[in-house]
């Protein structure tokens, strides 16, 4: 248990981080917001937050494709500039939007343990090279601190050439369920393993904890797996149905099946609830 609830789960001498989806410790907190990540850089927090390229090349923190339905602002985003960007607000909180050159001057002050997740829901095409000199300018220094996840390979492989010295994520769920169902787990495994040897040459493998939980119930231990070839996972996401009240018994069963498989950390909404719920459950079996 940390001094700060929220962060680590720490089973049989092995920590698992708890990581604070879409900046937010709890679904009570604004989608993206600035105050929750200074909290986070304050504590040496692992968070998530998803980036969109705007009109200028840079970015901001958004999840949509478009700005309505998360701002109060209308059209695609990869249109809009700083200026217009600024002026808007997010719907959910009313705060002002965060964009990449808040995020860099955040991290300058950040504890040495924190961590950062970029997820770019933009491809390499729409990215392009000026979005590659954007995060040049602006992150190349900040080394361990972020870690730059994008579900095209060639962004990924683009940010290996370019910034080598930053940390990268892959996310094959989707792909390796459809293998999974449809030519079986030994095909899956297969998959998997050319990933994790593959170009991008990953520091971490995002997968989501239920085809984690089916895997291990069929004999596989994905998460072995990757540690085995030097890889950290990340199981993603895992609410509590009822984060006041903790557990279920079937949530116990889930969470503590994949706890005991050792992932490195664990994408969630409610991070503190889980952290004690775990350990009321813990004091329950004392």
């Amino acid at each position: 248990m940390t001094d700060f609830p929220g962060l680590t789960i720490t089973h049989l001498g092995h920590p698992t981080r708890l990581k604070w989806h879409r900046l937010r410790r709890s679904f009570s907190d604004p989608l993206f917001g600035r105050q929750t990540m200074a909290e986070g850089f304050r504590l040496g927090a692992s968070m998530e937050l998803d980036l969109r390229v705007r009109g200028d090349g840079g970015f901001v923190v958004l999840h949509d494709e478009e700005l309505q339905g998360e701002t109060t602002g209308h059209g695609l985003v990869r249109m809009a500039s700083v200026s217009e960007l600024r002026g808007l607000c997010m719907i959910d909180g009313g705060h002002d939007l965060t964009l990449s050159e808040d995020l860099a001057a955040m991290l300058d002050a950040a504890h040495p343990d924190a961590l950062l997740q970029f997820d770019m829901k933009d491809g390499f095409a729409t990215v392009s090279e000026s979005g590659m000199d954007h995060i040049a300018d602006h992150f190349r220094h900040a080394g361990s601190q972020i870690i730059i996840s994008a579900a095209d390979l060639d962004l990924v492989l683009a940010v290996k050439d370019r910034l080598p010295g930053l940390r990268r994520g892959i996310d094959p769920t989707d792909k390796l369920v459809e293998i999974y169902r449809h030519e079986g787990l030994t095909a899956a495994e297969r998959e998997l393993v050319a990933d994790l040897a593959g170009p991008t040459e990953p520091d971490t493998i995002y997968l989501a904890w239920q085809l984690v939980l089916q895997a291990a119930r069929d004999g596989l231990d994905l998460i072995g797996l990757c540690h085995d070839h030097g890889k950290l996972v990340d199981a993603w996401t895992y609410n509590l149905k009822n984060p006041e009240t903790g557990f279920s018994d079937a949530e116990w069963r889930e969470f503590s099946g994949l706890i005991e498989l050792k992932p490195d950390q664990i994408t969630t909404d409610e991070a503190p609830a889980t952290e004690r719920a775990w350990n009321s459950k813990l004091a329950e079996a004392a």
